[in-house]
């Protein structure tokens, strides 16, 4: 089993009522190939950085478990964002994103990897997403993928386009209300549904996530870990949509069961639980099996009647 992960590998500035924290390692794919490592390994990342790019978060991230044969380098400048989050952690400010290397990349997939069985398109430019699935030529195959707000403004056709390729759509809230046009979150998901994708899960944040498949009894309302300390939010969605993969690379999911995808979903949401303890990836990066194992433990003691 491979699993092949393609997104942002960023150099990020975050600010939040408490800290600001300077050159952190940012970026959808960092997280996500972080997160699927922690249950499936190794894990291959597909992405770009910059003359710039600290190399310790290299070097992290091959440590972890996370291949990066397939890690381009430009001489231009990395991708960077910075931003700043606000009292309730919920709002935030970005101050300034410098596209940089992402601004003509174009996703080359090795030939070696393309064979992986689990595709993780993480958030990026849907152009970038169908270049790397027109390159994933397994017969039997899961795609995952993650998209935002601005790509539903700005890249809505090719959006589209490949929600008919994957056969699960992961999105937050606000995204779902405006992908599918209605306030109603069970509407949303039936209809990000329609547009091709066999699942999708909608995330709630602080209260957890939404799992919707094709049979009518197919629908799954998972919690989230009670956080006492929100230490920075960044990469969240982008860990919990790691450790789905993970998770169904670790059991050979190729074709999962929703009862598969119901306990992905609840891994995923634990280790974005971790991610949100401290700053970039610093918490996720000593998260092992036993940690991970008692926190699950305890999540399933809370969550059951």
């Amino acid at each position: 089993m491979k699993i092949l992960v393609g997104g942002s590998v960023a150099i990020d500035n975050v600010k939040t009522p408490s800290a600001d924290e300077k050159n952190l390692l940012g970026g959808s794919a960092s997280y996500a190939a972080l997160s699927a490592a922690k249950l499936f390994n190794p894990v291959n990342l597909i992405g770009v950085v910059g003359h710039d790019f600290p190399q310790g978060h290299l070097d992290m991230l091959a440590s972890k478990g996370v291949d990066l044969s397939g890690l381009e380098r430009s001489e231009k400048a990395s991708f960077t964002w910075s931003g700043e989050y606000h009292e309730n952690m919920n709002d935030r400010t970005t101050h300034d994103v410098a596209i940089n290397v992402l601004e003509d990349w174009k996703v080359k997939v090795p030939k070696d990897l393309q064979d992986a069985e689990f595709v993780l398109c993480a958030n990026m430019a849907p152009v970038n997403q169908l270049q790397m699935l027109e390159q994933c030529k397994a017969k039997e195959k899961f795609v995952l993928a993650d998209t935002m707000d601005l790509w539903i403004t700005i890249a809505n056709d090719e959006l589209h386009e490949v929600l008919k390729r994957i056969d699960l759509l992961v999105i937050n809230e606000g995204e779902a209300r405006q992908f599918a046009e209605t306030n109603n979150l069970i509407h949303a998901g039936e209809r990000l549904r329609e547009k091709g994708t066999e699942f999708v899960v909608i995330k709630l944040g602080e209260f957890g996530a939404l799992l919707f498949g094709p049979g009518e009894k197919d629908f799954f309302r998972c919690g989230a870990w009670p956080l006492r300390e929100l230490a920075d939010p960044t990469g969240a969605g982008d860990t919990f949509l790691g450790g789905m993969t993970g998770y169904l690379a670790r059991e050979g999911a190729v074709k999962p069961t929703f009862a598969q995808l119901r306990q992905a979903v609840v891994q995923g949401s634990m280790l974005a639980s971790f991610t949100c303890e401290a700053f970039s990836t610093r918490a996720l990066e000593d998260i092992d099996s036993d940690i991970l194992n008692k926190r699950l433990a305890a999540f399933r003691e809370i969550s059951a009647w």
